[in-house]
């Protein structure tokens, strides 16, 4: 007799296991890691610069950096001070635990408080896979619109906070974002996520997310 398994189903088994060692391995040596996800172009990358250059000295940040293609994020990880490690998924349109546990491997993660994993553009595929973080983070920009967390609603439904970012954006002709309906359409999602308005450009709103940042370290090394 065959027992038949959807490879589907094989797939999100292989990749709990993984997330599993990655979680143990974070917890036994009390780092935080989160693994931020948004649309291409939402500004992610830019977050990361700005956010590694003005922490320096306070928080001792590492780079997980996922792309179909190119080392191009890394690369400007890097120029900005921060350990780096790129992940090619050659056409995936997401990480998986796998790719992660490699990456890990490669980074000091004993020397380092926080650790990102840039997880490749996108806002439906990385949400329904986890890789061992001890949360997400989403970014939305308001070019992409107001309506986003109705439409794609999982990954704000599973985030810790949500970066709405080029807000300096908000009164350029054509931007036409709702940010009271934006809120409450991810408050019916998610009650306790945070939400922060920045502009990795102009720095605007991002002390708060520092802030926030500095506060979830602490939490994750006092244990």
């Amino acid at each position: 007799m065959y027992k038949k398994v959807s490879v589907g189903k094989k797939i999100l088994i292989a990749n709990e296991e993984y997330a599993l060692k990655n979680s143990q391995i974070l917890a036994e040596q009390k780092k935080l890691c989160l693994n931020m996800i948004s649309s291409p172009g939402s500004g992610k990358t830019t977050i990361l610069v700005r956010t590694i250059n003005e922490l320096k000295g306070e928080i001792k940040i590492g780079v997980i950096e996922g792309d179909i293609q190119t080392e191009i994020d890394a690369e400007r990880i890097k120029a900005a001070g921060a350990a780096a490690v790129q992940i090619n998924t050659e056409g995936a349109c997401h990480l998986l635990a796998a790719q992660v546990s490699g990456a890990l491997e490669r980074l000091d993660v004993g020397e380092l408080d926080l650790i990102f994993i840039e997880n490749v553009g996108n806002l439906v595929c990385p949400a329904a896979f986890e890789l061992g973080e001890g949360g997400k983070v989403a970014v939305l920009s308001v070019v992409e619109g107001d309506d986003k967390p109705a439409k794609y609603p999982a990954i704000f439904a599973k985030s810790k906070a949500l970066l709405i970012n080029k807000i300096d954006l908000l009164e350029a002709a054509g931007v036409d974002f709702c940010m009271e309906r934006m809120e409450a359409d991810v408050r019916k999602l998610n009650k306790e996520i945070k939400i922060f308005p920045i502009s990795a450009k102009s720095g605007e709103g991002m002390e708060e997310w520092y802030r926030w940042l500095k506060e979830s370290v602490k939490v994750v090394k006092v244990g």
